[in-house]
């Protein structure tokens, strides 16, 4: 039936298939794994796997993305976690799981690229970084560049529009970095941050901003053969009217979620968004 196919639902998030979930279900995992080579072996686990210019400077370029999955405590997983479920789930469904991933993971890299020149600042925060926060940030910027009217409740009691928190987060990211205090990576937060606006706006598309120069032409007269009246005509009927509901979805609406799932919703045709529509209402009508 055309009403049990997943897209049809009005839920389209997919606990079972969400890349969101499998991030952080990974971060669970490296956090356990983590806290028992602290606890019963005497592996270095923080010079080889968490983040540093040192580390980058012998080679160590696999903390680029370790680093990314190792937390400084259960709190500081569970913060970034919350922060990753809340935006991820919904960048996901907008952009694909494949996009969703490059964008995660890119913005944690060159977060981590920003953080360690950073280091080369007197004053900064120095020595290994760990934690997904500069991917996390990353997700909260594309959220806010897509989303950018959405109401978020800061601190779970200031409504906050999802473009003004974008705004926020990018001022304390600049003041950390200026005016370094703490343990905090601010300079990852940023470069996080960049990238995922960085995503959204080209990497998806690969699209660059440029001055289009147009030739104007000539006009040129073209002769039109005169068309005599006829009788009526019969209107043809869409080749989508003569097809069965399941004929209908298979040629139709099949091949448009299957382009949902790769390249996310914004990549879809107003046509395409219209045979979805009808879809939907076929359904509703039920």
């Amino acid at each position: 039936m055309i009403e049990d196919r997943y897209y049809m639902r009005q839920d389209n998030y997919s606990i079972r298939r969400s890349a969101t979930v499998l991030i952080l279900v990974v971060n669970a995992v490296a956090f356990l794994l983590q806290n028992f080579l602290y606890r019963f072996s005497q592996f270095p686990t923080d010079p080889y796997f968490a983040l540093s210019l040192g580390g980058l400077m012998h080679g160590f370029v696999w903390q680029l993305l370790t680093f990314q999955i190792m937390h400084g405590g259960l709190m500081h997983l569970l913060i970034n976690g919350w922060v990753i479920y809340v935006f991820g789930k919904e960048v996901e469904e907008a952009l694909g799981r494949k996009n969703f991933l490059m964008l995660y993971v890119s913005s944690g890299v060159f977060g981590g690229l920003v953080q360690c020149l950073s280091e080369l600042i007197p004053g900064q925060v120095a020595g290994p970084v760990v934690g997904a926060s500069a991917g996390a940030f990353g997700l909260t910027a594309a959220y806010s560049l897509l989303f950018p009217d959405r109401i978020l409740l800061l601190f779970f009691i200031i409504p906050l529009r999802a473009k003004y928190l974008l705004a926020l987060s990018g001022v304390i990211a600049i003041y950390g970095v200026l005016a370094p205090n703490g343990n905090i990576a601010h300079a990852a937060h940023l470069g996080g941050m960049l990238a995922g606006m960085f995503f959204v706006r080209y990497a998806i598309h690969w699209k660059w901003p440029q001055v289009k120069h147009i030739t104007p032409r000539t006009p040129t007269l073209v002769k039109v053969k005169a068309q005599t009246l006829g009788g009526w005509k019969s209107i043809k009927k869409s080749p989508a009217e003569d097809l069965s509901p399941e004929e209908f979805l298979s040629k139709e609406v099949d091949p448009i979620l299957d382009k949902i799932s790769t390249h996310g919703i914004h990549s879809l045709t107003e046509r395409e968004r219209r045979i979805l529509q009808t879809a939907r209402d076929k359904v509703g009508k039920k």
